[in-house]
């Protein structure tokens, strides 16, 4: 209840985010891009990585339980 009290009221909230956002420094649109190439190429080899650790030890399990 009492952080309800403390809180700024919703229009100074909402102009000091915008205060903070101009401060922001933003990204190049060639760096974002090169960001968002990496993460994706990241994403699939970890979900590759995995996969086939997956695969391996379910074949594995199989085999140990003669399926």
């Amino acid at each position: 209840m009492l952080k309800y009290l403390d809180m700024p009221r919703p229009l100074e909230y909402i102009r000091s985010i915008r205060l903070e956002m101009k401060q922001v420094k933003w990204p190049s649109h060639q760096t974002a891009l090169k960001m968002t190439i990496l993460v994706i190429i990241t994403s699939l080899a970890v979900a590759f990585y995995s996969g086939g650790l997956d695969y391996l030890f379910t074949t594995m399990l199989a085999k140990a339980l003669n399926r």
